[in-house]
């Protein structure tokens, strides 16, 4: 693959909670069209550094360049151009599905012809056909994150950041929405991808970064980090880099 242009360079990115440092000193950077996945173990500075990527934390120290625009100076472009779908997110449950993806874009869209080109999209995406016009709480867990996973790339962001995107999936759900991912990048969209799940990552990455106690450890295809560790997998070589 040709990737033209970073999306995001992050250097040297600090974050402390009073003396405790989560982030040591990351740095990486996110090409254009590009799948790039960050794991590591739990407590290794993930999503801390995702939530700082998507304007939701503050770094202590470091410089996050997005699109070639400061992240500190210009953080409301960087909202607008940047999607975050974390682990842990959740729709309403009392709105029918279509309602809330019209809710959604309504913070994003600057006329009605954009708002009806997101929702066109993101119907596209999800896949939910008819059971968009009933309630979300009526969802099963594969449906409610195909519908947040829509809402995350309606928009057509410059960056998703996906934290976790198939945590709790059954195979089926967990293959749909990866080769919704795939299928999206295709388009232009670059990904920032964070999973405990490994053979996830070989299928959906193009380069990983292994992070551990807020350092980042190790850079590179699945193929070049496997042969560097001379491993089956890139479960043997989290292991290895980690231990």
């Amino acid at each position: 693959m040709n990737f033209l242009e970073s999306v995001l360079q992050v250097e040297n990115l600090r974050k402390l909670y009073g003396k405790f440092e989560a982030l040591k000193g990351v740095s990486f950077e996110v090409k254009k069209g590009e799948v790039f996945a960050l794991i590591g173990p739990n407590g290794a500075g993930k999503t801390t550094t995702l939530r700082i990527i998507a304007t939701l934390l503050t770094p202590s120290d470091g410089k996050i360049t997005f699109v070639g625009k400061d992240l500190r100076k210009e953080s409301d472009f960087v909202r607008e151009n940047i999607s975050y779908l974390p682990e842990e997110a959740g729709a309403y449950k009392n709105m029918r599905g279509i309602d809330y993806l019209r809710f959604m874009a309504t913070f994003y869209a600057k006329d009605q012809r954009e708002l009806d080109e997101f929702l066109e999209r993101a119907k596209q995406i999800c896949r939910l056909g008819d059971r968009l016009k009933d309630k979300v709480g009526t969802y099963s867990k594969g449906m409610t994150r195909k519908l947040l996973l829509a809402r995350a790339l309606m928009t057509k962001p410059a960056l998703a950041i996906l934290d976790e995107p198939t945590s709790g999936l059954d195979v089926i759900n967990a293959l749909e929405i990866r080769e919704i991912i795939r299928e999206y990048v295709k388009e232009g969209t670059s990904v920032l991808l964070s999973s405990h799940n490994m053979l996830e990552i070989e299928f959906l990455s193009d380069r990983v970064a292994l992070i551990n106690q807020g350092k980042i450890l190790e850079t590179g295809t699945s193929e070049e980090l496997k042969e560097r560790y001379n491993a089956k997998n890139l479960e043997e070589v989290f292991r290895r880099v980690v231990q």
